[in-house]
């Protein structure tokens, strides 16, 4: 049954293939018990998604909405808050060459809910850089066109400042930070989109990403890109959000961790913007280069 309106946990994880983390995702799901929740990356076609976990997410009350591709990409919504007017893609998106399965969209609960996978870039000003701008454009227009109530949930594959990457300094040239990226998910935040977790947290530490290479999550070198953006009349209804970073921990993880939002009430309470907290001391400046830079 639906739950009602009020009362409703919205989680955004990217799982770096669902197939892969299928047993961290179902316990994750009995534990923490989201009413709604965006996937990304799930990379499978939507017929062997629904193969793979239609029986094992019907069984917990959740409605799925696929929008797949062997492989590569990948977007879904599980909700047990209703799922109605689901709608697949970007209208008009723009492809690399071809339209990619990198949006989902559904009404959840009277919310409408956007799961989003958003292009890398690769490299500044390279041509998969300008498809990133011109999708994220795309992304722009059909949020503008659509209900006051929004959230729009997933990785963003931005770091909205500095403060959301464990050292600027490293990450000079690379994508994620440069200020047309900044400038495009301002342009998406302009039309009322408020990021809900940094606006709880606007002081802290916290990252949603670690890459798996040379120990990053165990000393804490990561960035925020997995975003929980809502409209002002969802955002006022928020009473915890956070990231779950005991999901990244352990055996076979996805190297990003899952964000939490309560809306109307919090049953964890309003624990803190990272749940555990990492142990490693914080460092942000002079830290090792990224795995992959020169």
């Amino acid at each position: 049954m639906p739950v009602p309106w009020g009362s409703v946990r919205i989680a955004t994880w990217n799982v770096n293939s669902v197939k892969q983390r299928v047993p961290r995702l179902l316990p994750w799901l009995d534990e923490r018990r989201p009413d709604v929740v965006c996937l990304q990356e799930t990379k499978l076609a939507d017929d062997a998604f629904l193969d793979l976990l239609g029986d094992e997410l019907r069984d917990r009350g959740y409605a799925v909405a696929v929008h797949g591709e062997a492989t590569w990409n990948g977007v879904a919504i599980l909700s047990r808050a209703g799922l109605d007017d689901v709608v697949a893609g970007l209208a008009g998106a723009p492809g690399f060459p071809r339209p990619e399965s990198r949006a989902v969209a559904a009404t959840c609960s009277g919310i409408r809910v956007v799961s989003v996978y958003v292009p890398n870039g690769r490299m500044p000003d390279s041509e998969h850089y300008q498809y990133k701008l011109a999708w994220l454009a795309s992304l722009r227009e059909m949020v503008a066109a659509g209900p006051e109530a929004t959230v729009v949930c997933g990785d963003m594959n931005i770091a909205p400042t500095d403060d959301d990457v464990f050292d600027p300094q490293a990450y000079v040239g690379q994508t994620h930070v440069t200020p047309l990226e900044r400038a495009a998910l301002a342009e998406l935040q302009a039309l009322g989109l408020r990021d809900v977790l940094r606006d709880r947290w606007p002081n802290e530490r916290v990252f949603t990403y670690w890459d798996y290479r040379a120990g990053m999550f165990h000393q804490d070198l990561g960035m925020r890109i997995d975003l929980v953006l809502a409209s002002d009349t969802v955002a006022g209804r928020v009473r915890a959000a956070w990231v779950d970073r005991q999901a990244r921990k352990g055996t076979g993880p996805s190297d990003h961790a899952p964000v939490i939002v309560d809306l109307d009430e919090a049953p964890n309470g309003n624990i803190g913007p990272v749940v555990p907290p990492p142990s490693a001391p914080a460092r942000t400046r002079g830290s090792p280069k990224l795995p992959q830079s020169p």
